[in-house]
């Protein structure tokens, strides 16, 4: 999975036109996305220019304390009122974006399992975008997601700070030849969070 920076599209729904989300402010036509093809393991070995995260500056035992933060502001954010609306049709809105995170989530976790499990396995592919249509993201009570979220999110975030030092450097790949190990693949995927958490910022 290649992470955005920040999401200015969304996949389109090429089967029927969605349904009005919980916010008023409705979701009418999903636009066609432009491919990410950016390789966004760059943010292992520098500090992401956007969102301030320092990859280096972490580890693994740090990981449960700066997901809690992110779930605090996407709580917050999912109790305003326009959590369902989109700032332009091609941006996500606050609620799709933690339908996505809640995704991740699980996703992450999944691969972590199989890390430690077994001998540096080969991840399934997974399109984010295609789950976002499949799943109806816009179309999802924020309320309900919250509740998903943040037991998605302990859940993961626990699992990476309870690896043994010992197996931390335990390998996985993509298949697009990205190697991680646990130690590189925790602090990427803390990386999509909290970038996340500048997206779903209220819009002035």
């Amino acid at each position: 999975m290649n992470t955005r920076q920040s999401r200015q599209y969304v996949a389109p729904n090429r089967r029927r036109e969605p349904r009005a989300p919980h916010n008023v402010n409705a979701v009418t036509e999903l636009k066609q996305p432009n491919p990410d093809v950016k390789d966004w393991t760059w943010v292992l070995s520098k500090q992401c220019p956007d969102c301030g995260f320092d990859a280096s500056s972490i580890t693994l035992i740090d990981l449960p304390g700066l997901i809690d933060g992110v779930i605090a502001k996407f709580a917050d954010r999912l109790g305003e009122e326009d959590a369902a609306r989109r700032p332009t049709p091609q941006v996500w809105s606050p609620l799709e974006y933690a339908c996505h995170v809640r995704d991740v989530c699980g996703m992450f976790a999944g691969r972590l399992g199989r890390m430690l499990d077994g001998h540096d396995p080969l991840f399934a592919n997974w399109d984010q975008d295609a789950t976002a249509i499949e799943q109806r993201y816009w179309d999802q009570d924020p309320a309900v997601v919250l509740t998903q979220l943040r037991p998605a999110a302990a859940s993961i975030g626990a699992g990476f700070a309870s690896v043994p030092v010992e197996q931390q450097q335990r390998r996985g790949r993509r298949s697009d030849g990205a190697v991680f190990t646990v130690d590189t693949l925790g602090r990427y995927f803390v990386h999509d969070l909290v970038h996340h958490a500048r997206d779903i910022r209220s819009t002035p």
